[in-house]
Order: C-alpha cells, then structure tokens, then sequence
C-alpha cells in the first residue's frame, strides 16, 4: 500500500472507528477475549480489503459491511462456546439510587434480548439503532428494503416481548 493510501485508510478508519467497537460490543458483549479477537479480525479484514473499496457508497456503510460480514464469519468459525455473564457496570462517584439501578437492569436486559437474536437481526438492529437508514441497512445486509422493514418490525416486536417478560 502506498503511503498516501494508508494515510486516507487510517484517517478514514479513524474518524469511523465507533463503527468497529459497536459491532464488537454487539456481537460478544459479555466475552472481553472474543471480542478483543473480533476488532483485531475486523481490522485485519479492513486493511486487507481497503484497496478494493472503490467509494461507490460511504465509506461508513462499507466498513459497516465489513466488519458484520467479519462478525457473522468469525462466529461461525469459532469453536468455543458462548459463555453466558453477567453484564456488570461500575458507576464511580454515582449515587445509587431506584431510578438509576432501574435503567441498569433494563440496559442489562436489552443486551440480553439482543444476545438472543439470529445474527443477521443483531445486524439489523445495530444499524437500526445507529439511525441508518433501510436503503443503507440493505446495502450492508445485503438483504432487500422490503426485507430489512419487514425483520426490523419482528425484531422490535421480539425485543418488546422478552423486555415485558421481566416487568
């Protein structure tokens, strides 16, 4: 790779980089070691393809290809199995209080609702959740605007369901 090229890689990639955390997160928020495993493959799979993105879409949208099409692949290769935790978070300097243990748990178990998910819908609602919209949510799927409507509208409504279970 030329020095110019790299540089355009590595400021395009730095000003993007929430993009690779997020998918990450998504995909293995209990597991440090898989997800740490996961950013260094999506990084790897970023550099190695960099050449190839001809800037026919946002850059955005195809490091978001990128990195789910590296997510879905890396799971599917791994051996190990998924291990369950708890999602613990520590809030320093905070005061405890009902209201705020309240948004915890319920943070805790949207994480858990979206663990639960296939990963092509975990896909979908990350990019969802990052406001993307369904044309871009297709592009990087893969899957048609119809289809990307269609799952977010089962997704929410099986989000909603495992949320009402723990009221």
């Amino acid at each position: 790779m030329h020095a110019e090229t790299e540089t355009s890689f590595l400021v395009d990639l730095n000003q993007n980089i929430g993009i690779v955390h997020r998918v990450c997160h998504t995909y293995f928020p209990y597991d440090t070691a898989e997800r740490e495993d996961l950013f260094q493959d999506i990084m790897y799979q970023l550099w190695k393809s960099y050449l190839q993105f001809k800037g026919e879409s946002k850059f955005s949208t195809w490091m978001y290809k990128v990195a789910l099409n590296t997510a879905i692949t890396h799971i599917r290769r791994s051996t190990r199995a998924p291990q369950n935790a708890e999602l613990t978070e520590s809030v320093g300097g905070t005061a405890h209080t009902d209201e705020h243990m309240g948004r915890l748990e319920e943070v805790r178990l949207l994480h858990e609702a979206i663990a639960a998910l296939s990963h092509i819908d975990k896909a979908i609602i990350l990019l969802h959740l990052e406001e993307q919209n369904y044309d871009e949510i297709a592009s990087i799927t893969g899957l048609t605007k119809t289809n990307v409507s269609v799952r977010l509208v089962r997704i929410k409504r099986a989000l909603k369901g495992y949320l009402q279970k723990y009221r």
